[in-house]
């Protein structure tokens, strides 16, 4: 068993909200948990585990320009 924190944190790193999620439990909850209430940020800083259209598209909508990484692509993702 793991787990999986997820923050959000002021300009200077400290934290602002905390949510921690079971390991198995997708990142989108997380990211919505977090989210909800969250103060203005002029952008945001996610890993992979984030990259969903509609967590992008919620962030450009309230003025935040998100980075964060591509999900990781592999070969069974294209069709040869």
């Amino acid at each position: 068993m793991n787990t999986k924190p997820h923050a959000v944190t002021e300009g200077n790193g400290r934290p602002a909200r905390f949510f921690i999620t079971a390991g198995q439990v997708s990142d989108y909850t997380g990211a919505a948990a977090v989210t909800n209430g969250r103060p203005e940020a002029d952008w945001v800083l996610a890993d992979r585990g984030y990259d969903a259209d509609w967590f992008r598209e919620g962030l450009i909508e309230k003025g935040t320009r998100p980075c964060i990484a591509g999900a990781k692509i592999t070969q069974d993702d294209h069709q040869i």
